[in-house]
């Protein structure tokens, strides 16, 4: 029998075989080391309000194809978004509520919160409270059935400290709101409450058919500190408001927030870049097509007992100027917004358009003063 001979081509051959099985984890490896080339993971309120819209805006803000990339995390509501970014791997930015994350102070709920740092304070969320026919205020809630969304969720916390505030007994329920939106339909419930940024997508298909209302919600000076007098309105809610009977309600801020990263160089160095990408584009969030809330968005806000997160600071020192520019059109709206809801809020008479204008050239000159 003839023995097979070791030419050239067997040898070729083998080279081949063998740089191929080489070939294949070192191709995986280089592939994994590109799809994680700058991400960030940013964990969000929830789907059923808009943190989830938010987080996609930025995404699509941040991601170049290459160097930097956000991935949203759909989360459980602040708490448990604050344990996450304290221990959960690779969570490196969350949406979080404002008063949730004072509740979670005051009660020490979580050890090591004080790490987590602020990226920017994002906008404001409104408290909607969506009742039956037959209640007629607020005060018809007494003892009722209100679903308050799940148990330690934002909504629950919230409703929870406002119903505190306004001396007012219900029934709470934990159902999700789809469902209790559901059960008030029915008559089950009494009354649901949510916060989330207006316009919300749960009471997107509602009219009047549906027979459901929201109900005013008074703004107490107690909690000026933590919340804000706002209205819900038919430019909101069309099926739901009046055009000539905004609805009275208050809000409470979010906020963009970082782990403390700095024992974990890459993740650090990729939310730094995620910061510079995202407040050097961030007149581009607020153009037709992304969340109407961008425009309530002030970068250099600062939110008092909280410290910022180095790399956003250092931006905003560093580009003071612009950080400081709003349109003079948006910045008069937001003027004008602000005037209406304070003197509503202390049960003044309305401003006239004529009185707020000169109002609005009296700050314009008080603060052209403060800047020299």
């Amino acid at each position: 029998m003839e023995t097979p001979r070791s030419g050239p081509f067997a040898v070729a051959a083998v080279t081949a075989i063998i740089a191929a099985i080489l070939w294949l984890p070192t191709a995986g490896a280089q592939q994994s080391v590109a799809i994680n080339r700058g991400v960030v993971e940013l964990e969000t309120t929830g789907s059923a309000g808009i943190s989830v819209r938010i987080a996609e805006d930025l995404a699509g803000l941040i991601d170049d194809g290459a160097t930097r990339r956000v991935v949203p995390v759909v989360g459980k509501g602040t708490l448990q978004n604050l344990a996450d970014l304290e221990f959960l791997r690779g969570i490196d930015i969350a949406i979080l509520q404002a008063d949730v994350v004072d509740y979670a102070k005051e009660q020490r709920l979580l050890p090591g919160i004080e790490s987590v740092s602020y990226i920017t304070k994002l906008y404001n969320e409104e408290f909607h409270l969506l009742a039956r026919p037959e209640i007629k205020n607020i005060a018809d809630l007494a003892n009722q059935k209100v679903n308050v969304g799940l148990v330690d969720s934002d909504t629950a916390i919230t409703a929870s400290r406002l119903f505190d505030l306004l001396k007012l007994q219900v029934t709470a329920t934990h159902d999700s709101q789809q469902l209790a939106l559901d059960k008030l339909r029915k008559g089950e419930i009494a009354a649901l409450a949510f916060v989330a940024g207006k316009p919300a997508p749960l009471f997107g298909g509602l009219t009047g058919e549906d027979r459901l209302h929201f109900v005013a919600v008074p703004f107490s000076q107690a909690a000026s500190a933590v919340y804000a007098p706002t209205r819900l309105t038919a430019a909101d809610y069309p099926g739901l408001v009046p055009s000539d009977q905004p609805i009275d309600t208050v809000a409470v801020g979010s906020v963009l927030a970082a782990a403390d990263l700095r024992q974990i160089p890459e993740r650090y160095r990729n939310v730094s870049n995620f910061v510079d990408a995202f407040f050097t584009g961030f007149q581009s969030l607020l153009a037709p097509g992304n969340h109407p809330k961008w425009q309530e968005v002030n970068l250099a806000a600062e939110l008092p007992a909280w410290h910022r997160y180095p790399p956003a600071a250092e931006w905003l020192q560093r580009n003071v100027q612009v950080a400081s520019i709003q349109s003079a059109d948006n910045l008069k709206a937001m003027f004008s917004r602000f005037i209406d809801e304070r003197r509503h809020a202390n049960g003044g008479a309305p401003m006239s358009e004529q009185d707020k204008a000169a109002l609005f050239q009296q700050f314009q000159a008080w603060q052209n003063g403060q800047a020299r």
